[in-house]
């Protein structure tokens, strides 16, 4: 039958449309989580008038409404950006977890790419690192991460219907 690998970063983002949700809070993270994934998608071809941003109050949120991009046929994958920050309380886990349960329930019902962009660390220092630190940058990798699964699927064998 063949053997199917995502293009890693010699994908061509040409015309391969992205929505990108981000969480409002932790701004100071995801602000330059938000930057990278447009630099990056912008650098491998995705024109700016092909992403399409949407700004959700928390992580929590995210999953409603990339299960709504993802179905509107508006866009070939969704990029969901974020930061959860371990503090006190248990708070933590059901945010962080709820959130990637939703996002990939998204994508699995939709068949669209639902990237899980968002940063689940310890501390601020930690977020701080994956945004362009010495950690790399989260938000150019969920985007890469995103074209790649535009371009694998497309060269799939296709569900019967």
């Amino acid at each position: 039958m063949g053997e199917y690998a995502a293009p890693g970063e010699a994908v061509d983002g040409a015309g391969i449309r992205v929505a990108v949700v981000v969480s409002r809070f932790n701004p100071d993270i995801t602000g330059p989580l938000l930057e990278g994934t447009r630099r990056a998608l912008a650098v491998r071809g995705v024109v700016d008038d092909d992403v399409t941003v949407a700004w959700v109050p928390g992580a929590f949120e995210l999953p409603l409404v990339a299960k709504v991009l993802a179905g509107s046929g508006a866009c070939d994958a969704v990029v969901c950006l974020g930061a959860v920050i371990r503090g006190d309380t248990p708070h933590f886990d059901y945010v962080a977890g709820e959130a990637a349960r939703g996002l990939q329930e998204a994508a699995l019902s939709t068949g669209v790419p639902v990237v899980f962009g968002v940063l689940t660390t310890d501390t601020r220092q930690q977020a701080l690192d994956r945004v362009g630190g010495s950690e790399g940058h989260k938000g150019e990798e969920a985007a890469l991460t995103a074209l790649e699964m535009v371009a694998l699927l497309r060269h799939l064998p296709r569900q019967r219907d």
